[in-house]
């Protein structure tokens, strides 16, 4: 008579060896989008037509799904109209993400719009590259006007 019945060990190497795939939901997609992050000030131009880059080397945030620390060089790019961005105000808002869980498309374009939000540009971009995770990297761009 065959015993159909798998033993305990049996199990577990069944399951160790079972493919998963992990259920992402809007809970996740929308992670950190409304949550609420220090202000970006401004201060009037001076000049007309030219361009700022700024580097932010050590930007961190955390994914929403594992809780795992996220690693990146965040840079952003714009054509000031009546605004320019405030430096030091803009370190405190990047270093509000460092425990935030957001994904990394979330956060690039969560900073493109708040960056739009305070110094409204006549164009601009963030570009996020984000250290490799499991043999990946990502590089995320996000720009103004939309469709640009």
């Amino acid at each position: 008579m065959i015993d159909n019945n798998k033993t305990l060990s049996e199990k577990k190497m069944a399951q160790k060896n079972k493919v998963t795939t992990a259920e992402y939901g809007e809970k996740e997609a929308r992670a950190g989008l409304k949550t609420r992050l220090p202000e970006i000030e401004t201060f009037p131009n001076q000049f007309p037509d030219y361009e700022i880059t700024i580097e932010i080397p050590e930007y961190t945030s955390v994914c929403p799904k594992t809780g795992l620390p996220d690693f990146g060089i965040i840079t952003i790019w714009y054509i000031p109209d009546k605004k320019v961005m405030e430096l030091k105000s803009l370190k405190v808002y990047i270093l509000a993400y460092r425990n935030l869980g957001i994904f990394y498309e979330n956060a690039v374009n969560r900073i493109l719009e708040d960056v739009v939000k305070a110094c409204q540009p006549k164009k601009a971009l963030v570009r996020g590259e984000f250290t490799p995770r499991g043999g990946l990297s990502s590089t995320v761009e996000a720009r103004y006007p939309r469709g640009e």
